[in-house]
């Protein structure tokens, strides 16, 4: 009895000793989230909130979102560009229709005419170096004076994010 009340005790102590800490961020309050309700997820399966390549949950990093469809016609979607880059060149995987998530109307656009705005003070998503899309070279533009970066197409972007896979080399 003396040892179940003591395990109990401990247990409770454990549980109960995180109650001073601050709470967790709640979704929402990242610049990259957006409530569940408003991201559009267009992957299926069991998992599908979570990025294809790392698990992240989709909604939680949002605003860097980006999709695209496999030769099999399965819809893939990713947190990052980051996620991109590694499904495209280090799985070897063929994408189809790349799209990213414009930052400004939370609409998926063709990545392929998006604007991004690469190495800003916001948060990057898988990486050191934020990248976040637009589909109006206008709105890039506001944002990179608001928060720093460079505006740049689509390619560009692509080449900055490969860079986080050949500094682990």
């Amino acid at each position: 009895m003396k040892r179940i009340s003591l395990t109990l005790l401990l247990v409770l102590g454990v549980l109960l000793s995180g109650c001073g800490n601050p709470a967790p961020k709640q979704m929402g309050e990242r610049f990259q989230s957006v409530p569940q309700s408003k991201a559009k997820i267009v992957q299926k399966g069991e998992h599908k909130d979570s990025c294809a390549i790392c698990g992240m949950h989709l909604a939680t990093f949002y605003k860097t979102n980006h999709a695209a469809t496999l030769r099999d016609s399965t819809k893939r979607q990713y947190c990052s560009l980051h996620c991109v880059v590694h499904d495209n060149e280090i799985n070897k995987t063929d994408l189809i229709n790349l799209k990213v998530v414009d930052a400004k109307t939370l609409k998926f656009i063709p990545a392929l005419s998006a604007y991004y705005v690469v190495g800003s003070s916001k948060p990057a998503t898988m990486s050191r170096v934020s990248k976040y899309a637009f589909a109006k070279k206008k709105d890039a533009e506001a944002f990179a004076k608001a928060y720093g970066g460079k505006v740049m197409k689509f390619y560009d972007a692509y080449e900055v994010a490969t860079k986080d896979f050949t500094r682990r080399r």
